[in-house]
C-alpha cells in the first residue's frame, strides 16, 4: 500500500514528477534502471514552503500512475498552480522528461482546463518559448525558477503577470489569441544566499509504502549489482552548475540569465554552494529515516576542496555510515583525499573519461581537459579502496570508427567495476544543439529521440560515421564489455557469484533501435 503524502492546507502549488521511464529505457524500466527522487521538485517545495505556501509533490515515476489515475489525484487536491518539474540527474532528462510530462499535462488540460499548468527545468530552460508555445502550457519558468515562482505565486495568475520577472506566459492579443511572452529574466540564488533561500529538501513531502523513500530504487551498481541493497535510496546536491563548458553538456542551462538567441549552456557556467553544515545536516535526517543508498549529484563534487572538505570532515565525524557515490572528472582528483572520501562513505567514484583519443576528448571540452595519465588515475582511485564507475561517450564531432574502436578498447583494458556508455547526443541548450542548428544537422524529431537508450534514440553523425553507426557501435560495445569474461570475474571477486549472476541477466536485456531497423 504506497501511502501518498496529501497537502494539510490550502494547496498553493503542486510539483509534479511525471513518469516517462518505459519509453526512455525500455525492457531496462521494469528492474534496472534507477528511480530517483525528484531532486528539483524537492528543492523547490522546501523554498516555496519556506515562503509560507502550500506545496505538495505528486511523484508519477514513484507510484507508476497512469495518467488518469494521475489527473485523479491533481484534481482531489485542487491546486492553484501546477508545476511540472522536469529536471533529472542525467544531461539528457531535462528532455527525455518531457515525454511523460507532456503526456500527463496534455490530459489534465484536456479534462481540467481550469488548472493553470507551468513548465520549469533544463529543456524549458534550454527552449523556453518552444515549451510555452505548446497548448497545454499556460508558464514557463526561466532557469531554476526559484525566485520567479514565488513571485509567480503572489499573484492571482491572471493579473500583473507583465511585471513577473522571470517567466513566460500568454496575455491575449488585441485579436483575442493567447500571445506568448518571455518576461525579463530572474537571476538565479546567489552564493551568499543558497542557504536562506533554498534550505534544503522537502523529504518528508515524498509518498512510500512502508518507510521513507522505500519506492525509490538506486542505481543497480551503486547497490553492488545487489538488488537488496537498492532501496531505500536518495540523491542530493551540494553544487549546482560546473566550471566547464564541453560541447557536448548542457548543465548549466540552468543558471541561465539571458532570453536572447543563441544562448546555450557555456554562457552560464559557474558554481555555487550550499554551507556544509546545512548539506551534512540534510545527509543526517537521511540516516536517520534509514537511508543508507545516496547519490550525490554534482557534477564536479571532486573539484573544489574548499567546500568538500569541511563537509566531508563533518559526515565521517556524525558518523553516518552512508554508502554514496560522486562525480569526478579524471583530471580533477587529488589523490591525497581519496581516503577522507572513502572514510566519509563515498564508496564509488564516477570518472568522466568521454573518449580514449586525447584529441577527440581536448576538442570537445574546449581544450579545458589536462593531460593526465588516467590509468594511473583509476589505479590509485581503486587502491584507495574505492569502486569506479567509468563514463564513455561514442560519436564525438571527430570521432572515426577507429577513435571509438579505441574508446572501448580503454574501457577493456582498465576493466572498471562500472561503465556508463552513451551515444553523443546534441542536448537542447548545448554548445553542440547551437552549433548542430547553425550547420542544418538533423536532429531528433521527438523527446525520446534523446534518450540514450530508448527505441527513437538518435544520436548525431560525426564527421566520418553515420548516426546508426554510432548507435550500433554503442550497442555492441555495452554487450562486449558487459559479457567480457574478466569483467565478470572481476564482479564475481569483489562483490559475488549472486552479483555476477544479476549483471549476466541484466547484460541479455536487449534494445530495439528504430534507427537500426528493429
Amino acid at each position: 500500500m504506497i501511502t501518498p503524502r496529501m497537502p494539510s492546507r490550502k494547496l498553493d502549488v503542486l510539483f509534479v514528477n511525471a513518469d516517462s521511464s518505459l519509453q526512455a529505457y525500455q525492457g531496462l524500466a521494469k528492474t534496472y534502471s534507477a528511480i530517483e527522487p525528484p531532486t528539483w521538485a524537492l528543492l523547490l517545495a522546501q523554498a516555496c514552503r519556506a515562503k509560507d505556501f502550500g506545496v505538495a509533490i505528486l511523484d508519477c515515476d514513484a507510484e507508476k500512475l497512469s495518467l488518469s489515475d494521475a489527473v485523479s489525484r491533481i484534481q482531489s487536491v485542487n491546486p492553484r498552480l501546477v508545476v511540472f518539474v522536469v529536471y533529472g540527474q542525467n544531461p539528457n532528462s531535462g528532455t527525455t522528461g518531457m515525454i511523460g510530462a507532456s503526456a500527463l499535462a496534455t490530459e489534465l488540460k484536456q479534462q481540467y482546463p481550469e488548472f493553470p499548468i507551468c513548465f520549469v527545468g533544463s529543456h524549458t530552460s534550454a527552449l523556453p518559448l518552444d515549451v510555452l508555445q505548446l497548448p497545454f502550457v499556460d508558464f514557463v519558468l526561466l532557469n531554476e525558477g526559484v525566485y520567479a515562482l514565488q513571485n509567480l505565486l503572489r499573484t492571482d495568475l491572471r493579473s500583473g503577470l507583465g511585471a513577473v520577472r522571470g517567466i513566460g506566459h500568454k496575455p491575449v492579443s488585441q485579436s483575442g489569441e493567447r500571445q506568448p511572452i518571455l518576461n525579463e529574466p530572474q537571476s538565479v540564488v546567489p552564493q551568499d544566499r543558497m542557504d536562506i533561500d533554498m534550505p534544503g529538501y522537502a523529504w518528508d513531502l515524498l509518498p512510500y509504502r512502508s518507510r521513507p523513500l522505500d519506492l525509490y530504487r538506486a542505481h543497480f551498481w551503486h547497490a553492488e549489482f545487489d538488488h537488496e541493497k537498492r532501496t531505500p535510496f536518495a540523491a542530493i546536491y551540494t553544487s549546482l552548475g560546473c566550471t566547464f563548458a564541453c560541447d557536448f553538456c548542457m548543465i548549466n542551462i540552468v543558471n541561465r540569465g539571458d532570453n536572447g538567441s543563441g544562448i546555450d549552456a557555456s554562457h552560464s557556467r559557474g558554481m555555487r554552494f550550499w554551507g556544509s553544515k546545512l548539506i551534512a545536516g540534510e545527509l543526517e535526517k537521511l540516516a536517520k529515516m534509514g537511508v543508507e543508498t545516496i547519490r550525490i549529484s554534482d557534477e564536479m563534487f571532486f573539484l573544489n576542496r574548499k567546500y568538500y572538505e569541511p563537509l566531508l570532515q563533518d559526515i565521517i565525524e556524525r558518523d553516518l555510515r552512508l554508502r554514496m557515490w560522486a562525480y569526478a572528472r579524471v583530471d580533477t582528483v587529488r589523490h591525497e583525499y581519496i581516503e577522507m572520501f572513502r572514510k566519509a562513505g563515498i564508496n564509488w567514484l564516477a570518472l568522466g573519461i568521454e573518449a580514449g583519443n586525447q584529441a577527440v576528448r581536448q576538442e570537445v571540452s574546449k581544450g579545458s581537459f589536462q593531460e593526465v595519465n588516467i590509468r594511473a588515475v583509476c589505479e590509485k582511485v581503486r587502491a584507495g579502496g574505492m569502486n569506479v564507475i567509468s563514463n564513455y561517450i561514442f560519436g564525438f564531432p571527430d570521432d572515426t570508427l577507429e577513435t571509438m574502436q579505441e574508446t572501448l578498447d580503454l574501457a577493456l583494458e582498465l576493466n572498471t567495476e562500472m561503465a556508463n556508455m552513451y551515444p553523443c547526443q546534441a542536448l537542447p541548450g548545448s554548445p553542440m544543439q547551437h552549433m548542430a542548428r547553425q550547420k542544418g544537422w538533423k536532429l531528433p524529431e521527438n523527446y525520446s529521440g534523446y534518450a540514450f537508450l530508448s527505441y527513437d534514440s538518435e544520436p548525431l553523425p560525426t564527421n566520418y560515421v553515420t548516426a546508426a553507426e554510432v548507435l550500433k557501435f554503442r550497442d555492441k560495445a555495452w554487450q562486449q564489455y558487459f559479457s567480457n569474461t574478466a569483467y565478470l570475474k572481476l564482479v564475481e571477486t569483489k562483490f559475488g557469484e549472486k552479483e555476477r549472476a544479476n549483471v549476466e541477466a541484466m547484460a541479455k536485456v536487449r534494445l530495439s533501435r528504430k534507427l537500426l531497423g528493429d
